[in-house]
């Protein structure tokens, strides 16, 4: 069992995450600015993974003690964006680029040696009053660089799980039919987050190479979104790598 934070769990994509790696038996602490928000979205993502539980064992929500006895009790919490940072030994950014900087600053003292950073920030344009189907290009080359730019050296920074959309993740009663680009860190970072990666059902993870290669990912967020809008995917579209070696 994994310890995991999302700072910006209240969000699709942090909450979709949450609820994958709880529903895998992995500790997970929502993390928000306001620790009442987080709260809230902990409670209500418990009672979905609960509500999944039952509708695919087929027992009644209302019976009480077979609920005890065979659904799981997802582990998920939440607190503020430092103390959630804290408990965890891998803590997932997935916040608006607009909000990254000073969103890193507030949780810095958390970022210890021996901990993983996960970014899922995509620089959108969105950020500066443009198109979500649009990038920015940040100084940096990418948003996890950003925040490798930030942290002490001793952290290792690894990007993944920008290109795998919301909805799917949400849906627990579905497959996420998906490849998952995990780039940056050591080889044994990359490891260790490829693992979370194959606990959402139907992903595959593919280990990306080094974090400069997150300027070739990132992007393919906004290439996604505007193939959404295009061929009206509400729930969003997922990429595949063929002819990839067992």
């Amino acid at each position: 069992m994994k310890k995991i934070a999302i700072i910006g769990g209240t969000g699709g994509q942090g909450s979709g995450l949450a609820l994958r790696w709880a529903r895998a038996g992995h500790e997970v602490f929502i993390g928000s600015r306001e620790e009442s928000k987080a709260c809230t979205s902990a409670d209500s993502l418990k009672t979905i993974c609960i509500d999944t539980a039952c509708s695919l064992l087929e027992i009644e929500r209302t019976d009480v003690e077979a609920v005890k006895e065979k659904v799981p009790e997802a582990k998920i919490s939440g607190f503020d964006n430092l103390e959630a940072a804290k408990k965890a030994d891998i803590v997932v950014i997935s916040v608006p680029y607009s909000h990254l900087i000073p969103t890193i600053a507030s949780i810095k003292e958390a970022l210890t040696e021996g901990k993983i950073i996960v970014s899922v920030v995509v620089p959108l344009s969105t950020a500066v009053g443009g198109k979500a189907t649009t990038m920015i290009s940040p100084w940096e080359g990418s948003a996890a660089e950003v925040i490798q730019s930030l942290v002490p050296e001793n952290v290792q920074v690894i990007s993944a799980f920008q290109n795998v959309s919301a909805d799917r993740l949400s849906d627990l009663e579905k497959d996420v039919d998906c490849d998952i680009m995990v780039c940056g860190g050591s080889k044994d970072a990359r490891k260790n987050i490829m693992e979370l990666a194959k606990d959402i059902p139907g992903a595959r993870a593919i280990d990306g190479g080094p974090l400069q290669n997150a300027r070739l990912i990132e992007p393919i967020t906004a290439l996604l979104i505007g193939m959404n809008i295009r061929y009206k995917v509400r729930e969003g579209m997922g990429i595949r790598f063929t002819y990839l070696p067992e």
